[in-house]
């Protein structure tokens, strides 16, 4: 099995697919694809999760329904493992981490997202849908901070994912049921241990997302996720998140705080070499803030968004697939599938012609 983690790895997979009854699969290039030559037995998977469990859990492995848990083997390389069930039997699902945290020239961002990451205080959201790539865009903000900046930065993650090695900066990392009760119970303790910036693996729940907020006003840099597709749903999403009475001041707030918003979107490069983000980044400006106080213009700010491309490095998701597609990187139909608005796309490409 150990090889074949190594084959899907050199293969350039993000994704390793485990279950009984069916062949290893690896996400290669966005497609799931069998990377094994036999079809698995239930004991075959039952054996490979004991050993990528804690040994503390090793003997309720049959209790176990849901479980979240990380993995590193010298040599291979470091894993976010979920174990599920399915039919009856175990299944597993591998998220490859890379032992090296790429820069964010690497991963091809776009450079404001530097000038996001020396931000004094604040909160930067970063979302997209499940496998976006948000956890390595924001381990490559954190690895900026950390080469560049003397601070102390504290992250809360369900699990661990990329491992930060202290560089200029102090960095702890605190890993969900082990280390801290919840998201909530350790971001209300980081409050207490002299942070600079702080990294909240997701924003779940009401508590969470309240102290986030907090953390941001009391001066600290605050990093999270959610699992929204643009700058506008996202606002909306967390303001929904209260109860009516108290959701024109948790606009307030949030204006006051939100520094930018990251939004994501995985395409495969038309050279077959992975994948590449296409971004839709807010910045809020004075008349963003604007927007958030008031719901009824909070549809304006895609507009503003993409007025603010020249003067802040704002842009909308369609204005960076036109980049990428001018820049030979995306093929045009792959961007026009990914575009908030796949005809207005066409038509605005048709204009660059």
């Amino acid at each position: 099995m150990i090889e074949i983690l190594k084959s899907a790895i050199q293969q350039g997979a993000s994704d390793i697919h485990i279950k009984a009854g069916d062949y290893v699969r690896a996400r290669l290039k966005g497609d799931l694809v069998p990377i094994s030559r036999q079809q698995l037995t239930p004991d075959q998977v039952r054996q490979l999760a004991l050993r990528l469990i804690p040994q503390w859990d090793r003997d309720r492995i049959d209790d176990l329904r849901d479980y979240d848990c990380s993995w590193g083997a010298p040599g291979l390389g470091r894993f976010r493992i979920n174990l599920l069930r399915q039919r009856g039997t175990l299944g597993i699902v591998m998220r490859v981490i890379p032992i090296e945290i790429p820069t964010l020239e690497q991963l091809n961002l776009p450079p404001v997202l530097t000038r996001i990451a020396d931000s004094e205080r604040g909160l930067v959201l970063v979302t997209g849908v499940t496998g976006s790539g948000k956890s390595t865009t924001l381990a490559a903000m954190i690895g900026h901070i950390n080469r560049t900046k003397r601070k102390h930065i504290i992250t809360l993650e369900d699990p661990i994912e990329f491992l930060h090695r202290d560089n200029l900066s102090s960095i702890t990392q605190r890993e969900v049921g082990t280390d801290t009760e919840s998201f909530a119970t350790g971001l209300r303790a980081a409050l207490r241990e002299d942070p600079d910036a702080i990294l909240v693996g997701e924003m779940r729940d009401t508590e969470t997302i309240d102290t986030a907020i907090k953390a941001a006003e009391t001066g600290h840099l605050v990093f999270s996720t959610l699992h929204t597709q643009n700058a506008v749903q996202t606002i909306s999403r967390i303001v929904a998140v209260f109860p009516p009475e108290e959701q024109e001041i948790v606009r307030v707030r949030l204006s006051e705080t939100l520094v930018a918003v990251i939004s994501q979107r995985l395409l495969p490069r038309k050279d077959g070499a992975g994948r590449i983000a296409a971004c839709e980044i807010m910045i809020t400006t004075a008349a963003i803030r604007e927007c958030i106080l008031n719901p009824e213009r909070t549809e304006e700010i895609f507009e503003l968004i993409a007025e603010g491309r020249e003067t802040y490095g704002s842009q909308t998701f369609d204005q960076h697939l036109m980049e990428l597609v001018s820049s030979g990187i995306v093929e045009y139909e792959v961007a026009k599938a990914a575009a908030n608005n796949p005809s207005d796309f066409e038509l605005k490409m048709k204009t660059l012609a």
